[in-house]
């Protein structure tokens, strides 16, 4: 795509690029007129810098600036910038490093997915090539652990969470309650625009780590355990509120009436005893949970005709595996496996550590040994708990007759 025609593109959908900076005296300038070559629309954010990027910026008077008098760190900043960016009529807005490690040439690869996508609501995230020597190892184990973590609060498989080389929109940023105020905002974005129902999704972009240029202001020890803590919080959300609301609103909004129907005539009313409506229950669960993807509706069909249990109670409570419950069962299944084999719990199940045709085997083992027994467990716990609960209904409608 032409510059000429970028720039208009730029205009066209309203999109601004931001630029956070701390102390980046070195690659700035170099940022700055990297960027300049496809649009004016900058808004860059000053972060209490304390070298001469004062100085520096006093010569692009023209961009948009926020200044700080004290670091207030990343997050912080690009909460300011969205809101200045909506103030000047923004609906969109790319986020780029000021450290040198991106380049702005990877520009059109946002603007071409948003124009494919139809200018919808969408968070594109750069996705980087995290492998070669350049490439610090913190980086890259940093960013698995992150891939791990968003799939289970999200169910959403990325290949990268961690770049900041990002396009956002801009007003439903704004409009989330986003608490924190360092690097792990980048995190606490992406997931709750997920759970808000906002397509998230990798572009690829290049990256440059310049061990002579790059100043990167991540602390390890500090960062990670702020990242570590709000990953406790968000799957906490996920598991709790997130996942369970979701599959209602599912079931609600696609079978309320069915549901219902089946519920009241043939549940309910049928005349079966609290046993067999138990066992049709369990069965449902059982089969839901267990390894059995893609054949789990005919065999618990098949599974209640020939042991004569309510097949439409079976099959209802077989949708226990709805996509929005699909991580959880999963990584549930993995811990159990892990507890059976005599394995300590891992908490990165991450598919990108399987190396050879080994792990792939030990890895499927542990997890269909693990759902069997979360299957067995489940389908157990819930038919106890049905099993008195159309007890007292029936002993009720016993008094009442």
């Amino acid at each position: 795509m032409p510059l000429a025609s970028l720039q208009s593109q730029f205009e066209l959908h309203k999109v601004a690029v931001i630029i956070p900076t701390y102390n980046n005296e070195l690659t700035l300038v170099r940022v700055l007129e990297d960027v300049l070559r496809f649009t004016t629309h900058i808004i860059i954010v000053n972060d209490g810098s304390t070298d001469a990027t004062s100085s520096i910026l006093s010569s692009y008077k023209f961009l948009t600036q926020i200044h700080f008098t004290k670091n207030k760190g990343k997050g912080f900043a690009l909460r300011q910038a969205f809101k200045k960016a909506e103030v000047l009529g923004f609906e969109y807005g790319i986020t780029i490093d000021s450290d040198g490690q991106h380049f702005a040439d990877d520009l059109p690869v946002f603007i071409n997915e948003l124009e494919k996508n139809h200018l919808k609501d969408i968070l594109l995230i750069g996705s980087r090539t995290m492998t070669g020597p350049e490439i610090p190892q913190k980086s890259s184990f940093g960013n698995k652990f992150s891939n791990f973590w968003f799939w289970i609060e999200t169910g959403i498989k990325l290949t990268d969470t961690q770049c900041g080389y990002r396009l956002y929109p801009i007003r439903r940023m704004n409009e989330m309650r986003l608490l924190t105020f360092k690097f792990e905002l980048e995190i606490e974005a992406i997931v709750k625009a997920a759970w808000r129902g906002i397509k998230v999704k990798n572009v690829p972009v290049k990256v440059l780590y310049d061990p002579q240029e790059r100043v990167s202001h991540f602390r390890p020890f500090q960062d990670f355990t702020r990242i570590s803590i709000l990953n406790t919080f968000l799957v906490a959300a996920t598991l709790l509120y997130i996942l369970p609301k979701k599959g209602f609103q599912e079931i609600k909004n696609t079978n309320s009436q069915k549901l219902s129907r089946i519920w009241k005539e043939k549940i309910l009313k049928v005349n079966e005893s609290p046993q067999k409506k138990a066992l049709a229950i369990s069965l449902g669960v059982f089969i839901g949970i267990a390894p059995l993807w893609g054949f789990q509706t005919l065999l618990v069909l098949f599974l209640a005709q020939i042991t004569k249990l309510n097949k439409a109670l079976a099959f209802l409570f077989s949708n226990v595996s709805l996509p929005p419950f699909i991580p959880f069962i999963i990584f549930i299944s993995y811990q159990i496996g892990a507890l059976v084999l005599g394995k300590p719990l891992e908490a990165n199940l991450d598919s990108f550590e399987i190396e050879n045709a080994l792990d792939v085997y030990r890895n499927v083992k542990q997890y269909l040994i693990g759902a069997t027994a979360f299957a067995a467990i489940s389908s157990m716990l819930v038919g106890i708990v049905f099993y008195f609960i159309f007890s007292v209904h029936q002993n009720k409608q016993a008094r009442s007759h």
